[in-house]
């Protein structure tokens, strides 16, 4: 690599201009790319929330990064926002002993250990959970399952909604272009229901919860569950869709932001693609922003998370039997 690049490359990162690294590095050959190149490419993609396209870049040189700390240390940054704790540590854990008493490297073993302890117990429950809704016999039924899911009955009709959430109808190829833009395929139960209503505002908004949150010690609460297209900013690919919330609020790019909540971007619903793969069945989580992104495991895929809602007024009358 030319001295002078390096150095315009490195002027760039202190001054925060990550996408002029990205498109510099991205104009030159794949083939032209070395080792520093590519290091310096994924660096950017991490700090510009790319958190996927840094791990392609990085294990695309890894015989040569495997013994190199800063490499392990990248890797496991991308992992860490990522929410795949248990990979990040290991990265994290190989850095340290590459390069042992490294500042930054030994406040993420901090941060990643109880993340990545919560991560496989979440997983073990995921395995209980799907084992029992599979003995169900109620999976691929929300087409068909009783009137609960009729537009009439199960959205609320108010202009708000209409106007904030709900998106026109979507043809075949808009799901294709949904999937490819945000890399992952959409559950056929999620797509099923938007056939009914593409997003809006659920009569029933609350679901309970096994764990305390930000929100209340037994249950969370939504706002919308976000439609297909980008023609309404409160959608999949709109303006303050799933990549805005996770590129610019931070959240973990585990999947997709599907719901939002009443603390207007503080806490969300996502679609948890991290135990299935990008093309599998997703479980449903809440993630909590004000607890430093808690992960919260709610139900095994989304037809199990839409049956599970319930009408706030259930918890409004448990609270009051208590009192």
């Amino acid at each position: 690599m030319e001295q002078e690049l390096l150095d315009q490359l490195n002027s760039w990162h202190e001054q925060d201009q990550f996408g002029l690294i990205v498109e510099r590095i991205e104009q030159i050959p794949v083939s032209d790319r070395d080792y520093d190149l590519t290091g310096h490419l994924a660096r950017a993609y991490n700090n510009r929330a790319l958190y996927r396209e840094a791990t392609q870049q990085l294990q695309s040189i890894e015989e040569q990064g495997k013994w190199d700390p800063l490499w392990q240390f990248r890797l496991g940054y991308a992992y860490y926002h990522m929410a795949l704790y248990d990979l990040a540590l290991q990265a994290f854990e190989q850095a340290d002993r590459l390069q042992p008493y490294d500042e930054s490297t030994l406040d993420f073993l901090k941060w990643t250990r109880p993340k990545a302890a919560k991560m496989q117990r979440d997983r073990q429950r995921h395995q209980e959970k799907l084992a029992e809704w599979e003995q169900s016999g109620m999976q691929n039924h929300l087409r068909a399952a009783s009137g609960s899911y009729h537009p009439s009955t199960f959205w609320e009709q108010s202009d708000y909604a209409l106007s904030s959430y709900v998106s026109p109808p979507f043809a075949e190829n808009e799901i294709v272009s949904t999937e490819q833009e945000l890399g992952y395929k959409l559950p056929a139960s999620y797509i099923q229901l938007m056939n009914t209503q593409n997003g809006g505002v659920p009569a029933r908004t609350v679901f309970p919860t096994e764990e305390a949150t930000s929100w209340a010690e037994d249950h969370i609460a939504i706002t919308s569950i976000l439609g297909i297209g980008n023609v309404k900013s409160y959608s999949l690919t709109g303006d303050m869709g799933s990549r805005f919330m996770i590129e610019d609020w931070g959240y973990p790019d585990l999947g997709i932001v599907i719901c939002d909540c009443p603390s207007a971007g503080h806490d969300v619903v996502m679609l948890d693609y991290r135990f299935c793969g990008p093309q599998g069945e997703p479980c449903v989580v809440h993630v909590d922003q004000e607890d430093d992104y808690e992960i919260t495991y709610l139900a095994p895929n989304f037809e199990a998370f839409i049956r599970g809602l319930v009408d706030e007024e259930a918890f409004d009358l448990e609270e009051e039997d208590e009192d």
